[in-house]
Formats: structure tokens, C-alpha cells, sequence
């Protein structure tokens, strides 16, 4: 049975990773994804270059192998060759001495030969991981690409995503009937300027029917009669002036 308090943890955590990738910034996550898959395509490169390494140490040590074959292989003929002439020249100690030469390197050609055979079954499995490793890295390093140019398609929509909160918050401000705080919104601004012009309007109409609103509007008319009269005169005066004078 599973123990209650470490289910109870195991539940908490999880629970704070979810809240903590809740309130994570998307463009700091972004760029995390991607450096954990830059670390492990550095990773990969690093096996893949030890595996591809030890093919070419294999190689080596292979062709270093063949060539001492080659000069094994020298030896005892020139053992060989030796030892006939010796015998010829009726020399049988010199003979057998060759002789047991061409037998030493023989017996070192088949050491060599078979550990020949070993290394180059050992440099053919070592191709193989090594074809695999630079496969597997072609692989990688295509799906980190794929992922870099996620992260840029990722950071624009990001980017939107932003500007258009931004624009929705403006507009969702601006529908409001009453602002937040001491601002006041454009309704009560309208509502407010409306009541000052419904309230002069009042005082002008009060004003204009009252006892003295009618004798400010007679002292007006007797102004504008006064007015009337004297730029009669004006024009009269102006009138004789222009007349010829007479003798």
C-alpha cells in the first residue's frame, strides 16, 4: 500500500510545477526548451565523435597490422630464399638456421594474421555505430532546426498575442460605464456636461421671464431705437455734405 504522506508530496509538487508553469513567462520557457535541446544535440555530437573515433583508432591500428604482414610476410621469403642457398652452397648449418627463421616469422605471420582478422571484424562493427552516430547527429541537428524555427513562429504568435491583449484591455476600458479608481469614464464626463448645460439652460429661461429679465429687454429695445435714430442722423448729415453749396 502506497504511503499516504509521500502520495500527499508527490501530489503538492506536482501541483506547484503546474502553478509555476502557469505563471511562467512563455518567452523565458521558450528559450529554455531550446537550450535543453542545444545541450543534448552537443551531447549526442560529443558520443558521436568518441564512436567515430574509435573507428578511425581501429583503422589505424588495422593498417598498421597489414603492414606488418607485409614485411612478416618478406621475412620469410627472404628466410626461405636464404636457406635454399645455403643448402645449395652445401652449407647445412647456415641452412637450418634460415630454415628455423622462416619458421619464427610464420609462426608471427599467423599471430598477425589472426589478429588481423579480429581487428577488421571489430572496425566493421565500429563503421557501423559510426555510420549510425552520424546519422543519428544529421537527425538531431535537423530536428533542432525544426525547433529553432518553432521558437521564432512561437515568439511572434507571443508577440500577438501581446499587442492584442493590450488592444482588448483598451477597448474592454474604454466600454466600461465606470472607470477604475478616480478617473472618471466618458460617460460620466458626457453625463456631467450635459447636467451643467441642461442647468444653464434653466437659469436663462428663469432669467428671461422674470420682471427683470422684461426690463432688460426694454432697456435693450431703447438702446437699439437710440442706436437706430442716431445713425440716421448720421446719414442725413452726411447726405448735406455732399449737397453743392449754393452762390
Amino acid at each position: 500500500m502506497a504511503n499516504p504522506f509521500v502520495k500527499a508530496w508527490k501530489y503538492l509538487m506536482a501541483l506547484f510545477g503546474s502553478k509555476v508553469d502557469e505563471y511562467a513567462d512563455p518567452k523565458v520557457q521558450i528559450q529554455q526548451a531550446i537550450e535543453d535541446a542545444q545541450r543534448q544535440h552537443q551531447g549526442l555530437t560529443q558520443q558521436a565523435a568518441q564512436v567515430i573515433g574509435n573507428q578511425r583508432q581501429l583503422e589505424m591500428r588495422l593498417n598498421r597490422q597489414l603492414a606488418d604482414i607485409e614485411k612478416l610476410q618478406a621475412n620469410v621469403r627472404q628466410a626461405l630464399t636464404l636457406a635454399d642457398q645455403a643448402a645449395a652452397a652445401g652449407d647445412a648449418g647456415k641452412a637450418t638456421e634460415y630454415t628455423n627463421a622462416a619458421e619464427a616469422f610464420a609462426a608471427q605471420l599467423v599471430t598477425a594474421e589472426q589478429s588481423v582478422e579480429d581487428l577488421k571484424s571489430m572496425h566493421d562493427q565500429a563503421l557501423q555505430a559510426a555510420a549510425q552516430a552520424k546519422k543519428a547527429v544529421e537527425q538531431n541537428a535537423m530536428m533542432l532546426q525544426t525547433k529553432i524555427a518553432e521558437r521564432t513562429k512561437l515568439l511572434s504568435q507571443l508577440e500577438q498575442a501581446k499587442m492584442q491583449e493590450q488592444v482588448s484591455a483598451s477597448l474592454r476600458s474604454m466600454s466600461e460605464i465606470a472607470a477604475p479608481g478616480s478617473t472618471p469614464s466618458l460617460d460620466e464626463v458626457r453625463e456631467k456636461i450635459e447636467r451643467r448645460y441642461a442647468n444653464a439652460m434653466g437659469s436663462a429661461e428663469l432669467a428671461q421671464n422674470s420682471v427683470q429679465g422684461r426690463m432688460m429687454e426694454v432697456q435693450s429695445a431703447s438702446v437699439e431705437m437710440a442706436g437706430h435714430s442716431r445713425l440716421e442722423q448720421i446719414r442725413a448729415s452726411m447726405r448735406g455734405e455732399a449737397l453743392p453749396s449754393g452762390g
